[in-house]
């Protein structure tokens, strides 16, 4: 049996990486490339390469988000915070069994407090994580963090005081 081989050749749709209406504080870096568009970020904030923080979220002063980072609308995150390579925010459910896709009023705010660190590989869905909080490297935050110690595992769960 002979295979027939057929190529198309179309022309894709290129869209490169941007930093679009972005509120900066004094002293911010960013390494390109980046996709920053109508989010805020506070002064002497660092933002590493190949990061995306979309429209809406709000970085504090004196944070560092290292590579790879996600941060997804109605993220607030709080001053003196550490983001590692690779935390994912997620503000949508699929509360109705599926991605609510542009339907907004089914997304979920997640705000992080002050002098809080994220290790790498993290995942934060909607949640509050107080103040003095660190979360280890691939733990996933499912619930609201009230009590500042150490928190690591899938679902993360206080495993130490600070």
């Amino acid at each position: 049996m002979q295979l027939k081989k057929f190529i198309r050749v179309h022309q894709p749709k290129i869209k490169h990486s941007q930093v679009i209406n972005v509120s900066f504080g004094e002293n911010v870096t960013y390494v390109e490339p980046v996709n920053l568009y109508g989010c805020t970020l506070g002064a002497n904030t660092f933002i590493g390469p190949f990061v995306e923080i979309q429209a809406n979220a709000k970085i504090g002063n004196n944070c560092k988000v290292q590579s790879h980072s996600f941060i997804c609308e109605l993220v607030e995150i709080g001053n003196g915070c550490f983001i590692s390579h690779g935390v994912m925010f997620v503000n949508d459910l699929f509360s109705k069994g599926k991605p609510a896709g542009g339907n907004k009023d089914l997304w979920k705010s997640t705000r992080i407090g002050n002098h809080v660190s994220i290790g790498s590989n993290a995942t934060i869905l909607p949640v509050v994580i107080c103040d003095h909080a660190v979360i280890g490297a691939g733990a996933v935050v499912t619930k609201d963090i009230s009590v500042p110690g150490i928190y690591a595992g899938n679902p993360a769960k206080k495993i130490r005081d600070l």
